[in-house]
């Protein structure tokens, strides 16, 4: 065990997907898609939209910023991103517990 961790520290992560969205965040960074600067304003926009209250800065809000700004570089088409979400979200309803999520689950894909 590392020095300081305790065995019910959760860390830094309450999910898998909060890491994932964390590593996605810097390796794209890291392969200049984006500056530090330009996440930081992305995920400011995200935390407090224009005429709205601030919001917690959570991992939800990290990847909103970054479909965000997938999105603005033309990398990630919105509604491709909506309809991939829908789909997994079917597709999650229609697998059962304890098995792998696979979007081929979805009652709504083509074989």
């Amino acid at each position: 065990m590392n020095a300081g961790c305790r065995k019910d520290d959760p860390g830094p992560f309450a999910e898998p997907w909060e890491a994932q969205v964390f590593a996605l965040v810097v390796t794209l960074q890291e392969r200049g898609l984006f500056t530090a600067g330009e996440w930081a304003h992305a995920l400011g926009r995200s935390i407090r939209p224009e005429g709205e209250a601030e919001a917690a800065a959570d991992y939800g809000r990290w990847l909103a910023a970054l479909e965000t700004l997938l999105a603005e570089r033309g990398i990630a088409d919105p509604e491709m991103v909506e309809a991939r979400s829908d789909a997994f979200l079917r597709a999650a309803a229609a697998t059962p517990h304890g098995e792998p999520i696979l979007l081929a689950n979805d009652p709504h894909s083509s074989p």
